[in-house]
């Protein structure tokens, strides 16, 4: 991963990397965890998320948002490694529900030791959280959001996201790798996003960038297919943003 240069807040960095060395120690616990289900574990090659936990610098306590979290890959790991005192938002958005047209969401409230997830439907300003989060985390989703709201809705989404961090509050976007400059039509189609756009947007809402994580990069993934395409699906290049709230 790479620490980008405007950043150098001795304070916040001294706390992140605390935080990750005591997070790498319990690692081998959590993803072996008998209560995470054998789908989960056998994507852990694929989705690196010792790696992915690190980076976010999860920890113990910290009150954390999964925002749409799909089957709850990430929120089974969030809850585990922020543990009893901490807290995990499944948060989908309602223009989610609206298009699943009253299909239930997939919930994992119901799972054994799931006690501190709850979830929540997002509205289009705000997250709906009943406290501060630390750190809000999407995985391969921005580009749907703004798909579905346009650039007008995507900048009240940063925007809601921004406010519903503490000062110094993480937000992670990993999505998948567009060429430069792909427009909105053929972005629905691909179902990618410019990374470019993405830091503007981010950083348009208030957000910093410290970091980047090149860990799910593909230099071979041409960028052309749709990330559904057998060609590329499970292989596509992959950027890691972290972006935190100023203090």
């Amino acid at each position: 991963m790479k620490l980008l240069p405007q950043l150098s807040k001795a304070g916040l960095l001294g706390l992140i990397f605390a935080a990750g060395a005591a997070l790498a120690a319990n690692l081998p616990g959590l993803l072996a965890d008998t209560g995470r289900p054998a789908e989960d574990k056998a994507r852990d090659v694929d989705r690196k998320p010792a790696e992915m936990l690190s980076f976010a610098n999860v920890q113990a306590g910290q009150t954390v948002v999964d925002f749409m979290p799909g089957k709850g890959y990430f929120t089974r790991l969030f809850s585990l490694a922020v543990g009893d005192k901490g807290t995990v938002y499944a948060v989908n958005p309602q223009v989610l529900v609206d298009i699943r047209e009253g299909k239930p969401l997939p919930s994992i409230m119901g799972e054994p030791g799931r006690r501190n997830v709850h979830d929540i439907i997002a509205s289009a300003t705000s997250l709906k959280l009943p406290s501060k989060a630390d750190l809000v985390w999407t995985s391969q989703n921005y580009h749907d959001m703004h798909i579905w709201t346009g650039a007008e809705g995507i900048a009240q989404f940063n925007k809601a996201v921004f406010d519903a961090l503490k000062p110094g509050g993480l937000y992670i976007v990993l999505d998948h790798a567009a060429a430069a400059g792909l427009d909105d039509v053929t972005m629905k189609k691909q179902h990618r996003i410019d990374e470019a756009l993405v830091k503007k947007e981010v950083t348009a809402a208030g957000f910093v960038l410290d970091s980047e994580s090149p860990i799910l990069r593909n230099p071979a993934d041409p960028k052309t297919a749709s990330v559904f395409d057998p060609s590329i699906r499970g292989k596509t290049d992959q950027f890691i943003l972290r972006f935190h709230k100023p203090e």
